[in-house]
């Protein structure tokens, strides 16, 4: 596979010198072309077309969307950030800061989105002046190789280095993507976690993801209306290919009824014992998720399962009441398709308990999703829960990547810390595609008396 990859690495580092020398007025150019070649909407309407119809998974109309607002995001955080030259000084401290590009970037990226990861990626690593080199997964290799496509003719415009953005040829394979993985300078890693445990163990830097298995508290103060329309939004968009689509949601048994209904008026249809059955054998054959029924609507869903019920046809979302965890509670873990485990919880500490079983099992570090109006409960979860992020009364699977109406940054890679095995806890941006140098000048001694660093210790426990 060296002879395959080798070639690509060669030119990427050419392209990559000639790019270094940009300016970031040159660079923010480069950045907005590329983000311009998948917004443009008969580009992204092709793509989104291509993706589906290539994968077999999502929706045309929720992968528009997706390739928009993620880029649009994107491109709003990048718009005057600085990644070149000198990008901090803090005098009081005698350090100043200074961008530097990490090299040849090998982006692994999912089926699920094979328009919206990569470019997201590819923007990330261009705004560090970076070359980046696709490895897509097979069944998206059409969609990333028409993204590419569209990203050379944009940069051809600017006169950017050819290369600079480059793809692994078809048919792509398991070994050329291990290749690319070891002869870059940097890996960052989305989709399966055989793909991230692979980048890992590559031998070269590398950010992985971990897994998605997100789980959403109705709490008792919530507006349940508001709330259910909020999850089956987020269940059903692009029919949950998302990591950061719930998979279970936990309701407080105050409001049990209340949220069951408000799920049912959504569009969820609850299954009865007989049915759930039925279904999991269907969605776990021979105890792992069958990919026959990964992001495909609820209908056809129910239709795989052999269930018939007219009320079915016109299902948004299915429901199964669940209690336990783990694997032989498989409804438990990440489904991958607009499937929701309900559990019912007697108190709010109860249901930090199920969620907190339910990330012991799965999706550790992602995230978990509140639906509540006390404040002292949504600490809680920050406070106690293995999750990098709480998200608070919003639609999960947009406002976990970033939201126009939230603070966090666009992305499609999100670090789940330690608990999901990464190393970073943060939505993956330009930052982690940078190196820093860092000059330091003298400054006048600040050097601690003992009294300042021992002195409450002596008092209280001598010396």
């Amino acid at each position: 596979m060296d002879s395959i990859v080798t070639p690509l690495i060669e030119k990427a580092r050419a392209a990559q010198r000639r790019y270094e020398s940009y300016d970031q007025a040159a660079v923010d150019a480069v950045v907005t072309a590329a983000g311009w070649a998948i917004m443009e909407p008969a580009r992204n309407r092709a793509l989104a077309e291509m993706a589906v119809r290539d994968t077999g998974l999502g929706v045309v109309e929720d992968k528009v969307t997706k390739n928009h607002r993620k880029t649009l995001g994107l491109l709003r955080d990048l718009k005057g950030a600085k990644s070149v030259g000198i990008i901090a000084e803090y005098p009081e401290l005698g350090i100043v800061e200074i961008a530097r590009p990490v090299g040849v970037v090998a982006a692994i990226t999912p089926s699920t989105n094979p328009g919206a990861t990569p470019a997201n990626k590819i923007i990330n690593a261009l705004k560090g002046r970076n070359a980046v080199i696709v490895a897509p997964s097979p069944k998206g290799a059409s969609t990333g190789a028409a993204l590419i496509g569209y990203i050379d003719a944009e940069l051809a415009k600017l006169g950017a280095p050819p290369d600079l953005v480059q793809m692994l040829p078809a048919p792509i394979t398991k070994e050329a993507t291990h290749a690319l993985m070891r002869q870059a300078d940097l890996v960052v890693a989305t989709g399966s976690q055989a793909n991230v445990r692979a980048a890992y163990a590559s031998g070269t830097p590398a950010f992985g993801v971990g897994a998605g298995n997100v789980a959403s508290i109705i709490d008792s103060s919530a507006k349940l209306a508001d709330a259910a329309a909020a999850i089956a939004r987020s269940k059903t968009f692009d029919n949950a290919t998302s990591c950061s689509s719930e998979n279970s949601v936990v309701i407080l048994d105050a409001v049990y009824s209340g949220a069951m209904f408000a799920l049912a008026a959504a569009g969820g249809v609850l299954l009865t014992a007989a049915e759930k059955a039925k279904l999991q054998a269907v969605m776990w054959p021979h105890g792992k998720l069958a990919a026959v029924v990964t992001a495909q609507d609820a209908p056809r869903i129910a239709g795989l399962a052999g269930l018939e019920r007219d009320a079915l046809r016109s299902a948004r979302f299915l429901m199964v009441e669940e209690s336990g965890t783990g694997p032989d509670c498989p409804f438990s873990g990440e489904k991958l398709s607009p499937v929701l485990a309900v559990y019912r919880a007697r108190d709010f500490d109860h249901a930090c308990a199920i969620v907190a079983d339910i990330y012991a099992f799965q999706g550790a570090g992602h995230s978990v999703s509140i639906h509540s109006a006390d404040d002292t409960h949504i600490l809680r979860l920050g406070l106690e829960l293995p999750v990098s992020r709480v998200i608070v009364n919003q639609i999960h699977c947009y406002a976990t990547g970033g939201s126009f109406d939230n603070g966090l940054p666009f992305s499609l890679s999100m670090g789940c810390g330690t608990w999901g095995r990464n190393n970073f806890s943060d939505n993956m941006n330009y930052r982690h595609y940078l190196n820093i140098t860092r000059i330091s000048r003298k400054i006048a001694p600040r050097e601690p008396a003992l009294e300042d660093i021992f002195g409450e210790h002596f008092r209280r426990y001598g010396k």
